[in-house]
């Protein structure tokens, strides 16, 4: 622990190189920075005449080597730090070159030569040079740019320049831009520059034909299929390259990681590798689709191969239901291993291995009891120093049987980034394997066997869940130990929905509970549940590629998946007519004296995609609840003196008699019936749907197993999950009729029964018995409308903005973990900023936006009102912008349509906004532009939001519809 004399001594020192004592004392919070510039400025100090200070601008790349290089360099920094001690390397383009190439090639002896030629060292570009190369651009361009004036993308002319002069310094640059730019045009005159941006009005259309999807932008096309979740989400995922893996942060080099790395190419061919290992224990969850997706996605997006690997090392769990189980839902969502492998492939290789480790006496034999080995502050195993050919021999001991279980371990020296000491690599259990048999009683751990078998496969990228950041550490440990290839661990935050549990001991409690009947029970969200409920795998696909791939820990609402779905089902699920509680209706003046076939369009928008015939006869059955004796204001259906339309039948019924039970309730009606079209007979409130003829089913409405958003969370539910069941989530309808549209289906066929919702046939049915599960409630479900018209009911606004609300509280939760990843990474400072700056970026402001075209050029990153020294490490005040900003955007949203009222506001933020110049905000988004592409899957700027807004306005436009 640093003392507090230690701490002003190292304020002191950072002050000398320019730091001003805020920003010094900023440093001193992140202490990995601390100590890697504690120790740059003392090497530094080496190669200066003890008489001299540092001065500023050597201060200030030290300063950017310190916090911009990584650490697998860090024993290079040697030879830029005499550079730049030198004035060899002038500035932080020429730096950040020399940083890129000794991450490729971070090997010594370093070639000084090639590093020079690389980076621009010694290269000096003079005022007269940015002189001429600025003109020279400017003339290429001037007849746009008298034209368009300001209004001209000035980033789009600093990057010609940047190809002419590689090495210029890029302030250099931007200043003798703006005062050939000003010569050239004048003042910045806002007025003119509107006048040059006004559009020209565009001459009238023909009016665009309706389709069948919902808008433009939709994901889905009109044959269901959707986009895939590398076209959503790939552009974001700014992974190293195949053979790069030592560019990535946290990288441990060896002596021998390249040579092994050109073997791991030659083998792979520079393909990327993926696997997806799932345990054999369990079905898969939905949080597995996610996994599923990501793995095959990427390997897919960049022409690589996508291995399923089954993590088979815990005997005792696993049957071959759940090996054959996995690989069909990984086939229905569209995916196909490049092999199917198993861990225990290699155990042969492991054991030899784990001999090895004992053999370099990094494992030992340990009789530690599990009790003991919990937690995270458990004290050195008294075993652990003993003679290494006393663990050889213990250790084929546990192979053959010679200890009971938990009496011996093999544990690993190494610290894991959690802080817990000798992971543990083998223990014994005496449980026949589902693959191996009987043949070892000793079975390697997640932590021994997952790494090694990623080395075996030339695994490129191992993607894992955010839970094993703790374990990344050891992972490349034990690779390094035993001189074998290391892959790069990325990890990303696992994906949970509310009101759901997807523990497999807890659904296993469900199941001999007797709370759900199986795995696939479809109030589940196992990945097999929801097939048999009837999700389409597009829309779990669609799903998936919407939230994205974050750090985050998301938990979900469930409306999120439900709109998927309804998105997909839309486009491809036929209509027809199904009444679950029937009443029957008999048409006395029925106008044919047998019954009359219909012909009705499975997809009423586009009957050119097919359609099916039902019967129409006297006798017809409708829904209870679309019958009362005692209408309403507002009610649109059947009541004794209020007609009402049938659907595709074009006639309109009235009640003459009603026939009631005992009960006195009514178990008939007789009506008669008239055209729609015949003189005198008025068009119908409503339209209600019907069933003649019908095929009897049974059907299964869901509803959420849990009456809680987090049945896991003592607080919310102290009883525990089991006590928290909702006991109206099954509802049967034992005698429901539909119509014939449903003959000759087969299990998992889709439907949407009108005004009722999305259906799919259940694989229990069979030809005397047919049974159906209802998926979602259909978008427009509320039986008070006339389902004639597009009206639609404030409860469907609502469910809409409750989907939409879902889906900007998960885009603000990433943009937060932006902000929060630039104030981990941010030591910064509060500078005063100078009169001269601001007027610079007062002058700039036309060309800083947030989508300008010259975001990677070294100019974009000095155009805004920084000081030099400050373009990596960001000050609290600057952050604080960037988070108004990020927040205003989603209040923008809200405010700008009144539906979304409901979501939290920002008063703050809004008289912060008013209070602040635009311009300031648009930089200071700016800045956090690198961590958007790095962490969002979509442009970093307000475009992200143009889906969701686009849905808003149709909303709106419905609802105000209705308000009419």
């Amino acid at each position: 622990m640093a003392t507090s004399t230690d701490n002003e001594a190292r304020v002191a020192l950072f002050q000398s190189i320019g730091l001003n004592e805020q920003k010094a004392r900023e440093t001193l919070k992140n202490q990995e920075v601390t100590r890697v510039l504690e120790a740059t400025i003392n090497e530094a100090r080496k190669f200066l005449p003890k008489e001299n200070q540092i001065s500023k601008p050597i201060g200030n790349l030290l300063y950017a080597l310190s916090t911009r290089s990584k650490q697998q360099i860090y024993k290079l920094h040697g030879h830029l730090i005499k550079c730049i001690c030198e004035e060899k390397i002038k500035n932080e383009l020429q730096l950040l070159a020399a940083i890129e190439y000794l991450l490729s090639n971070p090997v010594e002896p370093v070639d000084l030569k090639a590093l020079e030629e690389y980076a621009g060292i010694g290269v000096t570009v003079t005022p007269a040079e940015i002189e001429r190369a600025v003109e020279s651009v400017i003339e290429q361009n001037k007849t746009k740019l008298l034209e368009q004036r300001y209004s001209f993308p000035i980033g789009t002319l600093l990057s010609e320049v940047r190809k002419q002069l590689k090495w210029a310094d890029g302030k250099a640059v931007k200043a003798e831009m703006d005062v050939q730019l000003l010569d050239l045009l004048g003042p910045n005159d806002r007025s003119a520059n509107n006048a040059a941006e006004k559009p020209k009005a565009a001459p009238a259309t023909e009016k665009a034909k309706p389709t069948t999807t919902t808008n433009a932008n939709s994901d889905v096309q009109e044959n269901g299929q959707v986009r895939s979740f590398a076209d959503l989400v790939g552009a974001a995922l700014n992974f190293h390259k195949p053979g790069e893996n030592y560019k990535t942060e946290g990288y441990v080099m060896t002596p021998k990681t390249m040579e092994l790395m050109k073997e791991h190419l030659k083998q792979t061919g520079g393909q990327v590798v993926t696997r997806f290992p799932p345990e054999p224990n369990g079905i898969l969850h939905i949080g597995h689709a996610k996994a599923i997706n990501f793995n095959f996605g990427y390997a897919k997006l960049n022409n690589g191969i996508c291995y399923l690997r089954y993590d088979d090392t815990n005997p005792e769990k696993e049957e071959e239901k759940f090996f054959t189980g996995i690989l069909d839902i990984v086939k229905w969502l569209g995916y196909e291993p490049y092999k199917i492998t198993h861990a225990s492939d290699q155990f042969d290789q492991l054991y030899e291995w784990a001999k090895e480790l004992i053999r370099r006496d990094l494992a030992y034999v340990c009789h530690q009891k599990g009790d003991e080995l919990k937690g995270h502050n458990v004290a050195e195993s008294p075993w652990r120093n003993r003679p290494i050919e006393e663990s050889l021999q213990l250790f084929e001991d546990m192979k053959n049987g010679k200890f009971a279980e938990g009496e011996a371990t093999l544990r690993m020296k190494c610290v894991m980034e959690d802080g817990k000491l000798d992971p543990v690599a083998y223990r014994i259990k005496y449980a026949h394997h589902a693959k191996t048999g009987d043949k070892w009683c000793i079975y390697p751990t997640y932590d021994y066997t997952h790494c090694l078998n990623d080395s075996i496969e030339n695994i490129s990228h191992s993607l894992c869940t955010k839970e094993f950041q703790a374990r990344r550490s050891s992972y490349y440990w034990l690779c390094n130990a035993l001189d074998v290839y290391c892959p790069v661990q990325w990890e990303y935050g696992r994906l949970n929905l509310h009101y759901t549990v997807t523990s497999k001991r807890k659904i296993a409690k469900l199941i001999t509970e007797g709370i759900v009947n199986d795995w696939d029970d479809p109030r589940l969200y196992t990945l097999t549940a929801l097939r048999r409920r009837g999700f389409p795998p597009e829309a779990i696909n669609l799903f998936c590629a919407r939230i994205g791939v974050t750090m985050s820990q998301t938990i979900l609402h469930p409306d999120m998946l439900d709109a998927c779905v309804r998105e997909v089902l839309n486009v491809t699920a036929p209509r027809i007519m199904a009444v679950m509680e029937p009443l029957k209706v008999t048409i006395t003046n029925f106008p044919s004296t047998g019954v009359t076939e219909l012909t009705v369009p499975n997809f009423p928008a586009d009957e050119s995609r097919g359609s099916h015939k039902i019967k129409f006869d006297s006798v017809i059955y409708i829904e209870k609840s679309d019958f009362t004796e005692n209408p309403a204001k507002d009610y649109k259906r059947l009541a004794p003196n209020q007609p009402c339309g049938l659907r595709h039948a074009n006639c309109v019924l009235t009640v003459q008699e009603i026939i009631r039970d005992a009960n006195n309730e009514p178990i008939e009606l007789k009506v008669t019936c008239a055209k729609v079209t015949d003189e005198g007979v008025t068009k119908p409130k409503g339209y209600i749907h019907w069933v003649s003829h019908g095929n009897k089913c049974e059907i299964r409405l869901y509803d959420r197993l849990f009456l809680h958003q987090n049945p896991d969370d003592k607080k919310e539910v102290p009883g525990g999950f089991l006590s928290d069941i909702n006991s109206k989530s099954l509802t049967i309808h034992s005698d429901a009729l539909v119509d014939d549209g449903i003959k000759n289906a087969k299990h998992f066929d889709k439907f949407q029964f009108e005004r009722i919702g999305f259906f799919s046939v259940d694989p229990d049915s069979t030809n005397d018995h047919m049974s159906s599960s209802r998926e979602i409630i259909k978008e427009n479900h509320n039986h008070n409308i006339d389902d004639n018209t597009d009206s639609i009911k404030d409860e469907q606004v609502r469910r809409d903005i409750r989907v939409l609300s879902a889906r900007l509280t998960d885009l603000k939760e990433r943009f937060m973990n932006i902000v929060q990843k630039i104030n981990e990474d941010a030591v910064g400072y509060v500078d005063q900023i100078s009169d001269e700056d601001d007027a610079s970026a007062e002058g700039s402001n036309d060309e800083t936006t947030v989508n300008q075209e010259d975001n990677d050029s070294n100019e974009a990153s000095n155009t805004d009102d920084d000081s030099e020294e400050d373009q990596t490490n960001k000050s609290p005040m600057r952050i604080r912008m960037s988070q108004l900003m990020i927040e205003s955007i989603i209040d923008r949203q809200a405010r700008h349509n009144g539906y979304l009222q409901h979501l939290p506001q920002y008063p703050k933020i809004m008289q912060y906004l008013v209070s602040n110049k635009p311009s300031r905000t648009k930089i200071s988004l700016r800045h956090i532009d690198p961590f958007i592409k790095e962490h969002v899957d979509e442009n970093p700027n307000e475009k992200i939001y143009e889906k969701i807004s686009k849905e808003i306005q149709v909303i709106r436009r419905k609802y105000l519809k209705n308000r009419k």
